[in-house]
Formats: C-alpha cells, sequence, structure tokens
C-alpha cells in the first residue's frame, strides 16, 4: 500500500522521493541573496562546469533512483558566478544532456528559474568533455575553475571517468580553483585513475590530505527511512574520500562550506547560496592578484 513514506514511481521506471521527503528535503524558493560584487570580473576566463549526463542510480536492492544533478546545488552557486562577471560552459563526458533532478526544482524562485530558462539550450547540449581535453586543455585556454555540482547523480559516470581525472589534474596543475558540493566531491575520485595522471611526477591521489565539507555518507543512510530514496545507496562516496587521505570535516549536512587551497567544497542546498558567495569571492581574489 503506498503512503507518504514510498518513493514516488516515474514513468522510466526510476523513483522520486515520497510526499514526505518532497516537503521535508526540497524548497520552493532558496535562499539565494542576490549579493552584488563591484569587482566584477571584466575578462574572458570562463568556469567549466562538469555535469552529470546519467538519471538513474541502482541502489543496494536493485530500485533505481531518479537523480541527475540537483537544481539548487547547481543553479544558486551559478547565480553568484554570473553576478561576479563569469561565463559558464556546462559539459558532460560525451555531450548527452545534463540531467537534473526536476522534482527537487525550486519553481516559485524567480531568479533561479530565469537562470534555468537562460540555460536551457546549454543544458540539453552541453560541450563533450573528449571535445575539451582534445582542444582545450592546455595553457592558454581562459579558464578560472572547474565546478562538479551536487546531486546523487554525480556519483554516477564521473568518479570513474578518465576525461574528468584528467581536468581535475589540468586545474590542479594551472592552479586553477576547483568547485564541489554535496555529492559532487564524488567526480574527484577520477583524479586517482591511473590513466587520468598529465604529469610523471604525480604521486598518490590529488586531493591527498585536503579537508573538505561533502555530503555525509551517515546522512545518506538515514533518507531511505522517509522515503527519500528507494533504497541504500549503492557505494560509500565519502568514504573512498577517506580511504584516500581526505579529512572529512562535518558529521551532519547543515551549511558548512570550506576552503582548502584552490579547493572549495560545501555539504549540501543549504551550504549552496554561502557556497556560490565564497566561490565567487574567491575567484575574485585570484584573478585580482595574479
Amino acid at each position: 500500500m503506498r503512503t507518504p513514506l514510498s518513493p514516488q514511481l516515474e514513468e522510466d521506471g526510476t523513483y522520486r522521493p515520497s510526499s514526505l521527503a518532497l516537503r521535508v528535503a526540497t524548497q520552493k524558493v532558496t535562499d539565494y541573496d542576490g549579493q552584488v560584487y563591484g569587482n566584477a570580473y571584466q575578462g574572458d576566463a570562463k568556469v567549466l562546469m562538469i555535469c552529470t549526463e546519467e538519471k538513474a542510480m541502482t541502489m543496494a536492492n536493485g530500485k533505481q533512483f531518479s537523480t541527475g544533478n540537483h537544481p539548487v546545488e547547481m543553479l544558486v552557486p551559478m547565480l553568484h558566478l554570473r553576478a561576479a562577471g563569469f561565463d559558464i560552459e556546462v559539459a558532460t563526458p560525451t555531450g548527452a544532456p545534463a540531467r537534473i533532478e526536476m522534482w527537487a526544482m525550486p519553481r516559485e524562485d524567480q531568479a533561479v528559474m530565469a537562470l534555468f530558462t537562460e540555460f536551457k539550450n546549454q543544458f540539453e547540449n552541453p560541450r563533450p568533455l573528449t571535445d575539451f581535453v582534445a582542444t582545450s586543455m592546455n595553457d592558454t585556454s581562459a579558464y578560472a575553475a572547474v565546478y562538479l555540482p551536487g546531486g546523487h547523480g554525480a556519483m554516477l559516470g564521473l568518479p570513474d571517468n578518465v576525461d574528468v581525472g584528467k581536468i581535475l589534474h589540468w586545474a590542479h596543475g594551472r592552479d586553477l580553483h576547483t568547485l564541489s558540493l554535496c555529492h559532487g566531491p564524488a567526480a574527484l575520485l577520477a583524479a586517482n585513475l591511473p590513466e587520468a595522471s598529465t604529469s610523471e611526477s604525480d604521486e598518490g591521489f590529488l586531493y591527498d590530505g585536503y579537508a573538505m565539507a561533502v555530503f555525509p555518507d551517515a546522512v545518506d543512510k538515514q533518507t531511505p527511512l522517509i522515503g527519500y530514496m528507494p533504497g541504500h545507496m549503492p557505494w560509500k562516496f565519502g568514504e573512498r574520500l577517506t580511504a584516500l587521505g581526505v579529512n572529512i570535516i562535518n558529521k551532519k549536512s547543515n551549511g558548512t562550506t570550506h576552503i582548502d587551497r584552490r579547493l572549495i567544497t560545501g555539504d549540501g542546498p543549504q551550504a549552496a547560496n554561502a557556497f556560490g558567495r565564497l566561490a565567487a569571492e574567491s575567484l575574485l581574489q585570484q584573478l585580482s592578484t595574479s
């Protein structure tokens, strides 16, 4: 019998969160604060935003969760980056459309919805990472940062993608910022793929010893109790990052953000506004002194 705790079946056989989970864990309006950046960037350097192109996460019990990139964790930081003067280039591994958790879209937030409409064509026709690696991964391309937005979908197709790993090594080598929140840091695991290293001098995991704020594995373990997901996670990305030497600084998802060298992280949708502001201000500061 279906209850408010039952995940809701979609036409493609995946499950979106229960009605209770949607009331508790999503929002109609975000806390985007409309920050104005008086020292907005005037140059050509863009932010490369790497999105997942996969929707269905197969849970431990075999049921599939309807996921993708979380719209709040994607669009609110984008608003800050745009306000700070940065153009954003959307990319996916093969150029297939970026997947977005539409059930989490804050549809009464005018700023977010206007940006979503503006970028709709880019979301549907993103740049393939294969093309970026082949033509733009060099010392002359004008990029300020690599952005890995959140959503459980970041665990699909990105952590094992060699092109993602190569781009992370390239950005690190050029001293560019890497931005990621919630489940987005799962994609950082791609930097550990043997084929991803761009230098013979690279040893160990690129982010060994870094401190990060991420969505905690312990919270993921609890979300099936309210029907947010149709089962337990197939693997734990925080556990894998920790095994590679990462220090996860938060045990709850309560809006924590953190910056460690050129890596900026946040723990979930509650962190999206502060994360976006921190990212924008950090990029502006770096470019003003470089």
